[in-house]
């Protein structure tokens, strides 16, 4: 089975935190580097909610995409939103990984698989990353439609 430092070296691989936008806080969260992990869960925000979700699906890690901090904290006290969010993660040894705009500057990224869901196609990004040669890579995604649609369609 594996370890989480080894799970989160894979996501890393997918989504290099490098490409994070400088204001971003991507990343572990919480989670210890040896825990084995058998189940993942992958969601949009870590609220108590996925919190408890993963907990009953019996996950070992959570992996959203909006961060769980933006900026720095003083508290983890369970009375807060945020402190009750870790709580519960540490008390139920489920780790929390991040991965935002690392994850929307990828190729393929967030944007892409969003825009595979509604069958677009992927023209280029709508902020192009300048160290990709190809042209792929950055956020968000301009796209078109295979066959024109009106807008009520």
């Amino acid at each position: 089975m594996p370890r989480l430092s080894e799970v989160i070296s894979a996501l890393d691989a997918l989504w290099p935190p490098e490409r994070a936008e400088q204001w971003d806080a991507v990343g572990t969260v919480c989670g210890d580097p040896d825990a084995e992990v058998l189940r993942v869960l992958f969601a949009v925000d870590p609220v108590q909610d996925v919190v408890e979700e993963a907990r009953r699906l019996g996950a070992d890690l959570l992996v959203t995409h909006h961060p769980l901090y933006l900026r720095g904290t003083t508290t983890v006290a369970a009375g807060h939103f945020k402190g009750r969010v870790v709580h519960t993660l540490i008390k139920n040894d489920i780790a929390l990984h991040v991965a935002h705009t690392n994850a929307d500057t990828a190729d393929p990224g967030v944007s892409d698989a969003l825009a595979g869901a509604l069958d677009l196609r992927v023209v280029r990004p709508l902020v192009p990353d300048a160290s990709d040669p190809n042209g792929r890579r950055g956020l968000g995604r301009v796209c078109e439609l295979d066959h024109p649609e009106t807008l009520r369609e």
